[in-house]
């Protein structure tokens, strides 16, 4: 076969694709109907299918919004062959129909597992255990419910794995399901195991004391190591089989430069080298190695690895047996090969034999990273994937150990403007999620504008509704209806201001297309809008090429002193902001040399300080920056300079700014495409005020990019959770997981001692109070942390306000609080306790609010968790 040069590489694929999915939907297996019953007992139990209510029908995506992109509808973490495979149940129904453990693997939809019901029905919970008899890579289970009843449908659940079917451990993934009859994918950290044992809590509907699954299947390995830790790359060296170094600079030195558009690419002119072909990573140094990750070309399609093999060496020479080996998707998406074991090494070998598509002998890489094991006390760790009942796109922390979480009209995608919204609690000391369907306000609330009221209620703007504006009040766990807004908007930005009212501007989502969307003010005492046609949207606007649709969404914004608002991105232009009369608005200079930054977010990490991370030029299909910023606020002066730079570049990332003043980066793109989770960035960042750089945090399991969460929880660990919401595709991740930062883990990996705050601690108090508060033992410092909402990578809640402090005995300090409320915003925080080492106690939750008494002391604090 003759080959010719290969022509000049095209330009950037403006397509995207999925790095991870663990969800299926319900594209993995057609919903056949069973139409028998099996006896009168059966019937009497066993209420006719009904029809799927209105949250479940189809909608029409917004003619505005980004679609799916097609690769999005597929997962990448593969089906498992059940060849082989037996099942087990605690118990099952023999008698009174065929409901043995065996059918759930059948393929067939029409026979179920349930549990045992003739007779005295077997109570709740029942398990189910898959044996695959061999070890391979588990990263998720796929529940599909019986498709001729609802009875026996999972709601609570908890799935373990095990390698020899007797030691199980914790589990690994704990949640609760919708009362519905779509197929559900259970996702967890990747892991060896050969047994996995689903175990069902309750009955979602509550219909009494059963549980039945039509199929279960298993899914592999979505090239997503738990619990590692990116290595660093310095002073490596990379050499391959071949490199193509006449028709272009295809060395393989190219892999390691931190640049994704220079490539290593396999001899191709001439005649050029036949597969297999090889390149090899010498570390020069022995470690610990537990993954590889290959990063595919990102302007074509030629050489892309297919089928591939890694090994490794200690001394170049002599390679082990594949710790990893199978076959990469022809896609351009970040791939990961995650190594049956860890091993010791300083070489790396992958080895690829077929190319993806089969278009010729070539193998390229634009990038590869290694990862090895985490270590707990340097980069934290990750508790269990959490199941929702539905794709938590915003989240909002509220009193009582509670996590408020919401969707759209459905629980897994959004479009028309139905008037509900589905929302779902979950109970941080139990682990319990609960859903509830919102008809009262008759407001759809996806894609909204949040701002946590001066009461600690949270008011909920726009989306799907426009101009509608609802309020939840976490004290009766009630939602109500508020006037609307003048102005109909989607995406827009909100905060609180030092006046206790919540300030709206931009938003051009939803609501007429081309139309300026000026702010308004909402009073707490009027429940009525403002207007403020003094302040325009066009200053704020980035230079999107798609125009206000894109230019104008969720902007980062900050409250300061005298109702005023500093405006400081996603625009590179910043601006400053009144809301007295009609309000005013006013540049306040550039962001130093930072472009537009949307899909980038803002986090105020101490009084007047913030710092920006990521983001890119367009909202979508452009490629993200790895830069942050530090933007510093005097009186009406701002300045902002470029601090240390990310190892990852991100868009639809989140940041959580942590008690200690250290801000944590999760998830996000490099490559931003809404509902993609390719070029999907799993390791998290820790950045350090105090010295301005970026350190890496252990890999997430699950990508979280658009429409994924983070917030600061009451024990100081961080909620992350969510990403897609895009219908019946593969990367809806309706999970989320809590991390537990460094600065809570000793050497060993065990809780430190934490700081406790035993009393001094009013509910509510005034800005300009001094507390006196008790604690157990010695702290060095307090700090409040404001409650805050997260959607769509921004959240304009957060904010640290570290407070003066002076001993006044043993375990008893004096502590002021700030008189100013544009330093205290009014509103719910949390108190924390930090020691000489920065580990932070469990934090009191209280109010602070104008008015609300200057009172000293009120009794004992809650007694704090274990």
């Amino acid at each position: 076969m003759q080959f010719r040069r290969r022509p000049p590489r095209p330009p950037l694929i403006r397509r995207s694709h999925l790095l991870v999915a663990a969800g299926l939907g319900s594209l993995l297996i057609g919903m056949t109907p069973w139409l028998g019953v099996a006896s009168q007992a059966t019937a009497a139990r066993t209420p006719p299918p009904a029809p799927l209510s209105s949250d479940q029908q189809p909608a029409k995506q917004s003619p505005h919004h980004a679609v799916a992109p097609a690769n999005a509808m597929e997962p990448t973490a593969p089906v498992l062959d059940r060849t082989g495979w037996t099942a087990s149940a605690s118990d099952e129904e023999t008698t009174g129909e065929n409901g043995r453990a065996a059918n759930v693997l059948d393929g067939n939809a029409a026979t179920i597992w349930h549990s045992k019901w003739t007779g005295t029905p077997a109570p709740l919970p029942h398990s189910i255990t898959i044996d695959m008899h061999r070890t391979a890579v588990v990263s998720a289970l796929v529940y599909r419910p019986r498709s001729n009843g609802a009875n026996g449908r999972v709601g609570e659940y908890s799935i373990s794995v095990s390698t020899d079917g007797q030691n199980w451990g914790s589990p690994v993934a704990t949640g609760t399901l919708a009362d519905d009859g779509t197929t559900k994918t259970l996702g967890f950290a990747p892991q060896g195991a050969r047994f996995v044992r689903l175990t069902a809590l309750t009955e979602a509907g509550g219909r009494g004391p059963w549980t039945s699954a039509a199929e279960l299947d298993l899914l592999g390995d979505p090239g997503t190591p738990a619990a590692t830790v990116d290595l660093t790359r310095t002073g490596w060296t990379a050499t391959a089989s071949d490199e193509e170094t006449t028709g272009e600079n295809g060395r393989a030195a190219n892999v390691l430069d931190g640049d994704a558009a220079t490539i290593w690419h396999s001899k191709w002119t001439g005649t050029p080298a036949p597969l297999p072909h090889s390149i090899t990573i010498d570390m020069h140094r022995t470690q610990t190695v537990s993954a590889l990750v290959y990063q595919p070309r990102r302007n074509g399609t030629n050489g892309r690895a297919g089928a591939y093999s890694i090994a490794t060496s200690l001394d170049g020479a002599s390679f082990g047996a594949p710790v990893a080996a199978g076959t990469w998707r022809d896609d351009d998406t970040v791939k990961t090969a995650t190594f049956t074991r860890a091993e010791n090494a300083r070489f790396i070998r992958l080895t690829v034999t077929s190319e993806a598509g089969g278009r010729g002998p070539w193998t390229s890489a634009a990038e590869i990273r290694l990862s090895g094991p985490a270590n707990s006390a340097v980069h934290g760790s990750w508790d269990r994937i959490t199941g929702f009942p539905l794709v938590p796109v915003a989240t909002a922390v509220l009193p009582g150990d509670k996590l408020l979480a919401w969707s759209a009209y459905a629980t897994d995608r959004f479009g028309g403007s139905s008037g509900y919204t589905q929302t779902a609690i979950l109970d941080l000391k139990t682990g319990k999620v609960t859903q509830r369907r919102i008809d009262n306000t008759g407001h759809d609330m996806f894609c909204p504008g949040i701002a946590m009221l001066a009461d600690g209620r949270v008011l909920v703007t726009g989306g799907s509704n426009a101009d509608k504006a609802s309020i939840y009040d976490p004290a009766a766990d009630t939602w109500s209806a508020t006037t609307r807004m003048n102005i109909p908007r989607g995406y827009q930005a909100m905060t609180l201001i030092s006046t206790g009212e919540a300030f709206v501007l931009g938003g051009s989502w939803s609501g007429t297309a081309g139309t300026d969307k000026s702010g308004e003010v909402w009073s707490p005492d009027t429940g009525t809008w403002r207007g403020l046609p003094g302040v325009p949207a066009s200053p704020a606007l980035t230079a999107d090429p798609a125009g206000p649709y894109r230019a104008d969404n969720h902007m980062w914004l900050h409250a300061t002193s005298g109702g005023k608002v500093l405006q400081l991105g996603p625009s590179k232009q910043m601006n400053w902001i009144s809301t007295s009369g009609t309000g005013s608005i006013t540049a306040a200079g550039p962001r130093a040399d930072s472009q537009d930054a949307m899909t980038g977010n803002a986090v105020a990490y101490d009084v007047g300080k913030l710092l920006t991370l990521g983001g890119s030029p367009a909202y979508q299909d452009s490629p993200a920056t790895r830069r942050a910023y530090t933007v510093n606020i005097s009186g009406d002066r701002v300045e902002a300079s470029r601090t240390g730079d990310m190892e990852h570049a991100r868009a639809f990332g989140n940041s959580v700014v942590l008690p200690d003043g250290k801000v944590a980066v999760f998830g996000g793109q490099s490559y931003p495409v809404p509902f993609s989770d390719a070029t999907s960035v799993l390791a998290p960042e820790l950045w350090d005020p105090a010295t301005g750089t970026f350190t890496p945090l252990a890999t997430m399991a699950i990508p979280r990019n658009y429409h994924s969460v983070a917030n600061l929880l009451p024990d100081g660990r961080v909620f992350s959770g969510g990403g897609g919401l895009c219908g019946d595709c593969a990367t809806n991740h309706a999970d989320g997981a809590v991390f537990t930062p460094p600065y809570l883990l000793g050497a060993d990996g065990s809780p430190k001692p934490r700081p406790v705050i035993t009393g001094g601690v009013p509910s509510r108090f005034s800005p300009g109070t001094s507390l006196s508060v008790s604690t157990q033992g010695a702290v060095s410092s307090f700090v409040l942390m404001r409650a805050a909402a997260a959607t769509h990578s921004t959240d304009n809640d957060q904010r640290r306000i570290p407070l003066q402090s002076t001993a006044t005995g043993t375990g008893t300090y004096t502590v002021s609080v700030p008189a100013d409320t544009g330093v205290v915003l009014p509103g719910n925080y949390m108190l924390f306790a930090l020691d000489a080492q920065g580990v932070p106690s469990i934090a009191t939750f209280v109010t602070v609010a104008p008015g609300a008494g200057g009172a000293v002391s009120a009794g004992p604090a809650e007694a704090p968790r274990p």
